[in-house]
C-alpha cells in the first residue's frame, strides 16, 4: 500500500474520526486514507482556519484534533493557528506534507517553524517506519502537545506493508504526593476566605473541585478559558481577571487563600497581580510541575492531577471531621467549615456577580446599539444550550461576560496568542464537535472580515450557527489605545461595510441591528426552520474603550 494511504488509515484506526484541512497535491493521499479509514473530512477555505477548527474541536471534545495541510504554503498559512494551539497546550496533530529537496520552491524548514511557536516537530523517516512514526506522533499529541508531523513526499510515495495498528498506551495522570496533600489540607483548614480559581487543566473536573470547595467554604472562579465550569453553583464568581465583575474582583481580592487549579495565574487572570493581596497565601496545583510558579511566586506548589488532588484533600478533611479533629480552625461551625460562605454573601452573589446585574447608562442612540444592551438581549433570546466562541479585540468582553454558557464545553476561547480572525473558525470547529448545541460566533468587524472566506464553510456544512459581528468600523483596540494621546487614527478606521449583505452573499440570513427593536428578526430566525445560518451585523457604539482593554493597557 502507498505509505500516505497507510498512514491515513492507521490514524483512523487509532480513533481519529474527524480531520480538518485544505487539500493540495502533497496531502491528497493521506487525507483520502483517513476518509477511507472512516474519518470525516471537513474542508476549510484557509489552512489557518482549518487549524483553528481542529484546535476548537479538540477543546470541545477532549480528544486530539487533526489537521492536514499541503507542503510549503499550506504549512505557513497554518502557522498562526499552530501557535495558538501550542501556547494553549491543545492536543493537536498537524499532518504537514514536506518537500524534502532543499532547492524545491515548496521547501521550508518544518522543524524550525514548529519550534519557533512551541510545537513539537516529528516526521516520517522511511516507508518501513512510517506507521510507527505516525503512531508515536499521535501518542505525543495525546499528552496535550501540538505536534507537527512532517510527511516527506518521497516517503509518502513509497510502499509499505500495513500491519495491525498498535494499541494506544494507557496514560494515568500523576497523583499528588502525600506530604503535598497534607500541606494543602493544612492551608485550607486554616483559611477564612478561600477562593479557588480553575483553569484549562481543571476542565471536566468540576465535581471534585465543588466537593472540596463545599468542605472548606471556598468561593469558585475560573480563568477565561474555563468559563462555565461552575455554572449553576450559588458560589460561582464566574471569570477572574480583567473580565471579573466588580463584586467578583472584590471577593477574589479579599481572599486569604487562593488556590489555582490547573491555572497558570498569569497577568490576565490576576489583573497583573492586583487581585492577589499581599496577605494572601497562594497555592498552585498542576500536573505539569514546570507550570508552578511560572508567572508569579507561590507559597505552596502541588504537582499532581487536579481531580486526584482535590479528592485527596477533601477525603482528608472529611476524615478529620469524622474523628472530631478541629485542628484549631477558626472557620468551623460545629463540624462544618464555613470559610468564605454565608447566607448574606450568597444573596450578594445571586444579585450582583453577573455583569448584566451591574447598572450602566445605555448609550444606544438609534443609529448604534450599546454592546452591553445587545449582549444582554441576545443572552435572553438565544437558547441556554449553546456554545459561544469569541474572537479577539476591543469587543470581546461583552459576549464573554454577558452571554452565559451551560458548562465549560460551551465556551471556546482561542486567545492564548491574542490574534484577531480566529473566532469564526473556532466556532466552526466547536459546532462540528457539538451539533446538539446552537453555536454563537462573536466577532469584531476586523476579525470577521479577516476570516470572511470561512462564512462559506459554515453555509456549505449547513451549520445552524449565529454569527454576531460587533461592528464599530475600526480596529477598536488601537483606536482606544492611541486616540487619547492625539495620534492620527486613519490607519485603523474604515468606511461602513454592509456585513449583513456580505453574509447574505455567502448563504446566510443577514440582518443589521442598530436598535434593540431590530433584534425581533433574531427571534423570527430562532422560531423558524433555521435553514440558513444567521449573521447579525450589529452597529455598536464606540465612544470609549472597554474596561478590560483599559486594564490591559494600564498593565503594559
Amino acid at each position: 500500500m502507498r505509505v500516505a494511504e497507510a498512514v491515513g488509515r492507521g490514524l483512523a484506526g487509532l480513533g481519529v474520526n474527524t480531520v480538518f484541512g485544505v487539500v493540495g497535491s502533497g496531502n491528497f493521499h493521506v487525507t483520502n486514507g483517513l476518509v477511507a479509514g472512516g474519518a470525516r473530512y471537513v474542508a476549510a477555505r484557509h489552512e489557518g482556519g482549518a487549524t483553528v477548527m481542529a484546535d476548537a474541536w479538540a477543546r470541545t471534545t477532549g480528544s486530539p484534533g487533526v489537521v492536514t495541510v499541503h507542503q510549503g504554503p499550506g504549512l505557513t498559512n497554518a502557522m498562526t493557528g499552530i501557535a495558538e494551539a501550542a501556547k494553549s497546550r491543545t492536543p493537536l496533530l498537524v499532518l504537514a506534507a514536506e518537500a524534502p529537496e532543499i532547492r524545491s520552491n515548496f521547501h521550508v524548514d518544518v522543524a524550525g517553524l514548529a519550534a519557533a511557536v512551541g510545537a513539537v516537530s516529528m516526521r516520517l523517516y522511511t516507508p518501513a517506519s512510517a506507521l510507527a512514526d505516525a503512531h508515536r506522533a499521535y501518542c505525543t499529541a495525546l499528552g496535550r502537545r501540538t505536534v507537527v508531523l512532517a510527511l516527506p513526499l518521497d516517503v509518502q510515495g513509497g510502499q509499505c506493508e500495513p500491519g495491525p495498528v498498535p494499541a494506544l498506551r494507557r496514560m494515568f495522570p500523576p497523583a499528588p504526593a502525600a506530604e503535598a496533600v497534607t500541606a494543602l489540607t493544612d492551608v485550607l483548614r486554616q483559611a477564612r476566605r478561600p477562593v479557588f480559581i480553575a483553569g484549562r487543566g481543571a476542565r471536566g473536573k468540576a465535581a471534585e473541585l465543588k466537593r472540596l470547595a463545599d468542605a472548606c467554604g471556598a468561593l469558585l472562579a475560573t480563568s477565561a478559558v474555563a468559563k462555565g465550569l461552575f455554572h449553576g453553583s450559588p458560589w460561582n464568581l464566574d471569570v477572574s481577571g480583567g473580565f471579573a465583575s466588580p463584586l467578583a474582583a472584590e471577593l477574589i481580592g479579599g481572599a486569604d487563600v487562593i488556590v489555582g487549579w490547573g491555572c497558570s495565574l498569569n497577568m490576565w487572570t490576576t489583573r497583573h497581580g492586583k487581585l492577589i493581596s499581599p496577605q494572601v497565601t497562594l497555592v498552585q496545583v498542576d500536573d505539569d510541575a514546570t507550570a508552578i510558579g511560572a508567572h508569579r511566586p507561590v507559597h505552596l506548589g502541588v504537582p499532581g492531577d487536579v481531580a486526584q488532588t482535590a479528592q485527596a484533600v477533601a477525603d482528608a478533611l472529611a476524615e478529620e471531621r469524622r474523628h472530631g479533629d478541629r485542628g484549631g480552625a477558626t472557620g468551623l461551625v460545629g463540624e462544618k467549615m464555613t470559610g468564605y460562605r454565608s447566607p448574606e454573601l450568597r444573596e450578594r452573589i445571586a444579585g450582583r456577580v453577573r455583569w448584566r446585574d451591574v447598572a450602566y447608562k445605555d448609550e444606544s442612540d438609534g443609529e448604534r446599539i450599546d454592546p452591553r444592551t445587545l449582549s444582554i438581549a441576545l443572552d435572553d433570546l438565544l437558547p441556554a444550550e449553546r456554545t459561544v466562541a469569541v474572537d479577539s479585540g476591543n469587543f470581546m468582553g461583552y459576549p464573554s461576560m454577558y452571554l452565559s454558557v451551560p458548562d465549560e464545553a460551551g465556551f471556546c476561547f482561542t486567545q492564548a496568542f491574542q490574534s484577531i480572525g480566529l473566532g469564526l473558525a473556532t466556532a466552526i470547529g466547536a459546532a462540528v464537535a457539538r451539533p446538539d448545541r446552537l453555536t454563537v460566533a462573536a466577532l469584531g468587524d476586523g476579525g470577521a472580515l479577516m476570516s470572511v472566506s470561512e462564512l462559506e464553510t459554515v453555509a456549505r456544512l449547513g451549520l445552524p450557527m449565529v454569527v454576531v459581528v460587533y461592528d464599530d468600523e475600526a480596529y477598536g483596540a488601537e483606536v482606544h489605545h492611541f486616540g487619547p494621546d492625539g495620534d492620527p487614527l486613519d490607519t485603523v478606521r474604515f468606511p461602513p461595510a454592509d456585513i449583513a449583505a456580505i453574509g447574505h452573499g455567502f448563504g446566510f440570513e443577514g440582518i443589521t441591528v442598530r436598535d434593540p427593536a431590530d433584534l425581533a428578526a433574531v427571534r423570527g430566525w430562532l422560531d423558524g426552520p433555521r435553514e440558513r445560518p444567521l449573521l447579525i451585523d450589529a452597529k455598536v457604539t464606540s465612544a470609549h474603550g472597554s474596561w478590560w482593554l483599559e486594564e490591559a493597557f494600564r498593565g503594559h
